[in-house]
């Protein structure tokens, strides 16, 4: 199978595919979206009862030398805890379709800088998961430590939002 990701083919098993890149390949947003060229492209799959996000920092997104930049920490944060809520609330609800979803509220915590020598994960859990909105807790690991930790609540957008549609 083939995946168009920016006007380029790569071969990417079904198996092995991103949440993002199953249900929304032709989205653009800076952190997530498969079909932005100069965003982050971070990658979320689902591991046992969690949704791992992984990403792999480039200098561009540093604050200082070898550690990452607060605001790429938060997106991170936003996009991997967004895909974690859809994964849940499809398996919830029994859905096949991604529902367009946005923030309502996150937060984060940050314990120590966040190293870019690796790879970075945010893990990501469920804590409630309801019809129409679910909260997830999540770590931001690196370095073999947990670096962050964040929470947010994701809802379900309806016809007339500007996020509606938009897988």
């Amino acid at each position: 199978m083939h995946l168009s990701v920016s006007r380029t083919l790569i071969a990417v098993p079904p198996e092995d595919r991103s949440l993002q890149e199953r249900y929304a390949p032709n989205t653009t947003c800076f952190g997530c979206g498969p079909a932005n060229a100069k965003g982050l492209r971070i990658r979320s799959l689902v591991e046992g009862d969690t949704v791992v996000t992984r990403f792999r920092a480039q200098p561009e997104h540093e604050a200082f030398a070898g550690h990452l930049n607060g605001g790429i920490a938060g997106t991170l944060a936003d996009c991997g805890m967004n895909w974690a809520a859809i994964h849940f609330l499809m398996e919830r609800n029994g859905l096949a379709v991604a529902p367009p979803t946005v923030t309502l509220e996150y937060s984060m915590r940050f314990r120590r800088p966040i190293p870019t020598g690796g790879e970075i994960e945010l893990v990501a859990r469920p804590i409630d998961v309801g019809t129409d909105r679910a909260t997830i807790e999540a770590a931001i690991v690196a370095g073999g430590r947990e670096c962050a930790t964040a929470s947010g609540t994701f809802v379900v957008v309806k016809e007339g939002h500007p996020a509606y549609g938009r897988w």
